[in-house]
């Protein structure tokens, strides 16, 4: 069962703060990462929520 992530994601493409929902994966230095797509352009969002 993936965790999921609700909340404010920074877009680089738009430069705005969006509201999206992702899932939560661990990246290869051990931090808990959302990841999620932009609902305007489409691009893939990133946010860093700290160690697992």
């Amino acid at each position: 069962m993936a965790d999921t992530y609700s909340g404010e994601f920074y877009c680089v493409k738009c430069k705005e703060k969006r509201e999206a929902e992702g899932e939560v994966v661990v990246s290869e230095s051990g931090r808990r990462m959302a990841k999620a797509t932009c609902p305007v352009c489409g691009t893939k969002l990133n946010r860093i929520l700290g160690k697992a």
